[in-house]
């Protein structure tokens, strides 16, 4: 897929909560055709020590308005100075980098998300659902205001939550969650993004249970393009480069 750098436009930035943001970019022209799983490099500006762009994932696409949505959790200098860009603001990207999560062969899916990981997940389920396949969501945080975006999430299909301190939704983790314990209903495939000691286990229930599974990693990516070798990944075949190989990744694939 061919690779692009432009300058968007911010049309707007909307606060979450103390720690995301969600940017919404205007593309210049036309978007070109990306991919659910597929992620960014933006350029931060004016900080001395943010030299290298930041990997972020494609929250959702609007193509009839030619705009980009980037889920930004502010956890360093780089993501901070993105969560102060203002509306007018230009916000260089390249994209789309990486691999995109595939269809499945059966419509009963659930998707898993923990934290930031959920930011592919929104227009992943965007894309199952104008293919036919309504999905559910089983969305994980350590509290309530950790749980973000959900009515977007709502509007494409049925959401489950979790949270540690059980502040809303099943107490503990994404596992503990009815949907994962009781085997109903049936799930034919499974997709997940969030912090890897979630993904290790969703990929080990889908394992004992036969379920294929998908994850997206969330390796440091400092170029995007496989050259400075930061963001490898162990798999069956040996190193791979999670921008560029991934980030998504069949989780049989991957020596977890």
């Amino acid at each position: 897929m061919k690779k692009y750098i432009d300058d968007f436009k911010v049309i707007k930035n909307e606060r979450l909560n103390y720690e995301y943001v969600i940017l919404t970019l205007q593309h210049p022209g036309k978007l070109p055709a990306m991919m659910p799983g597929q992620f960014v490099e933006v350029r931060v500006d004016n900080g001395p020590n943010t030299f290298l762009r930041r990997p972020i994932s494609i929250h959702d696409i609007d193509e009839a308005n030619n705009t980009m949505k980037l889920l930004v959790q502010e956890i360093g200098e780089g993501t901070k100075l993105m969560g102060q860009l203002k509306e007018g603001d230009n916000c260089n990207l390249v994209y789309p980098l990486g691999n995109s999560f595939s269809l499945p062969e059966k419509p009963r899916v659930l998707l898993v998300g923990g934290g930031c990981g959920i930011a592919p997940l929104l227009f992943m389920g965007r894309h199952l659902k104008a293919n036919g396949i309504e999905p559910q969501f089983l969305l994980g945080a350590r509290t309530e205001e950790g749980l973000i975006a959900l009515e977007a999430f709502r509007e494409l299909g049925q959401v489950h939550t979790t949270t540690e301190d059980g502040s809303v939704g099943t107490k503990g983790y994404v596992i503990h969650h009815p949907v994962m314990r009781t085997h109903e209903p049936e799930i034919d495939m499974i997709y997940t993004c969030g912090p890897e000691a979630m993904m290790k286990v969703v990929a080990k229930y889908a394992r004992n249970h036969n379920i294929k599974c998908e994850v997206s990693l969330e390796n440091h990516m400092a170029c995007g393009f496989g050259a400075c070798l930061c963001c490898v990944a162990d798999t069956i075949d040996g190193h791979k480069c999670t921008c560029t190989d991934g980030p998504v990744f069949d989780s049989t694939y991957l020596k977890w």
